[in-house]
């Protein structure tokens, strides 16, 4: 007998299916609604994570996961809007018991009451500093420039991050709103997901107390706790590929090309979650990347695929197919670190010789 759903998953189904997917081309084009993002607060997804103590789930890695493909296959722009939310619940969870922050924020971000964006990916810039952070006023001064932040309208806090002038990366929450110090630019006109209101931020004097502060660490503790994560093909990747296959359904022609993209999609998913629960994060980098690498390869191949069955109708703004492929290409990049650019170029190089040689 097949076990039944993990609750969480048929949530994430039923949000999907009802709310994400018939919507997904409109979304697109106007950008994610409120009423998305209430959606998803409701549904319970936003504490995936989190501590039950909190209101949270504490879900096996495997049904975050799974959410994360569906959400990410229905609408791939809400998706990455309500992905930002797990990074600042999980390092409130792994924050220190009593920091009034986390007693402040964990609860309401993990039941769903609020919606939290992040605004650290400046950090692996470094040597370079971004965003710096310096000490004033029984607090903390923010200075610089986040590239990206996306969900501007729609989250309700930030955790923002800098690196202080003893080498220290800081971590801390504020309103996820203009105010003094903090200046958000117009949003960004993107090849793929604008609708996911992505900005950059000027911080000109942000001042920040201490009670905002959840995390100050080495910036070497926090990079080398970091690095690793990347490496690991993103579930995104595998729910964007399945909704492209989804498409093609159509004739025996394209049929026949789902089926065998399929197989090589449950082989690399299969390959690629094996090694993301390894026990040792920082262990098997080389595979873990070639792993990532070939999920790209599939994705690429559905979604091209999709294009190509759908003819002269996927160019029109009402077809998933455009849409899908820009998604995909946009997880091409989507967090992408030195060292996974660089693994993945060497094996599109690899690859194009291959094709010329054999």
């Amino acid at each position: 007998m097949t076990a039944p759903p993990h609750p969480l998953v048929s949530r994430a189904g039923r949000l999907a299916s009802e709310v994400l997917a018939p919507h997904a081309e409109r979304v697109d084009q106007e950008g994610v609604p409120a009423s998305s993002i209430a959606a998803v607060k409701r549904s319970g997804l936003l504490g995936v994570s989190a501590p039950v103590a909190y209101g949270g789930s504490a879900a096996p890695a495997a049904v975050v996961r799974e959410t994360a493909e569906i959400l990410a296959g229905a609408c791939c722009s809400t998706w990455f809007v309500q992905a930002q939310h797990h990074t600042p619940v999980l390092t409130l969870a792994l924050a220190e018991a009593g920091l009034p922050v986390r007693e402040r924020l964990l609860g309401p971000l993990a039941r769903g009451e609020l919606l939290s964006g992040v605004a650290y990916a400046q950090l692996r810039a470094y040597p370079r500093v971004p965003v710096r952070v310096s000490r004033e006023r029984g607090g903390w001064r923010f200075d610089g420039t986040v590239p990206w932040y996306t969900g501007w309208g729609l989250n309700d806090v930030m955790l923002l991050a800098g690196v202080t002038d003893d080498g220290e990366a800081l971590f801390a929450f504020t309103e996820a709103r203009e105010q003094p110090g903090l200046r958000p630019s117009p949003p960004m006109r993107l090849a793929a997901l604008t609708a996911s209101r992505t900005v950059s931020l000027e911080l000109g004097g942000l001042w920040l107390p201490d009670d905002a502060v959840a995390l100050r660490t080495p910036y070497e503790t926090w990079a080398a706790t970091d690095r690793p994560k990347n490496t690991n093909a993103s579930p995104a990747v595998f729910g964007v590929t399945a909704a492209a296959l989804d498409l093609l359904d159509t004739g025996p022609p394209a049929k026949e090309t789902a089926r065998v993209l399929r197989a090589r999609l449950g082989d690399v998913r299969r390959r690629a979650y094996e090694l993301a629960d390894h026990p040792v994060p920082s262990e098997r980098i080389e595979e873990r990347l070639a792993a990532k690498t070939l999920a790209y390869d599939v994705m690429r191949s559905a979604t091209t695929a999709a294009v190509v069955a759908g003819g002269g109708r996927a160019m029109d703004l009402s077809s998933p197919a455009h849409r899908l492929a820009r998604e995909g290409m946009f997880l091409l990049v989507q967090g992408q670190t030195a060292t996974v650019r660089t693994a993945h170029l060497g094996a599109l190089g690899a690859a194009g010789s291959a094709g010329v040689t054999g």
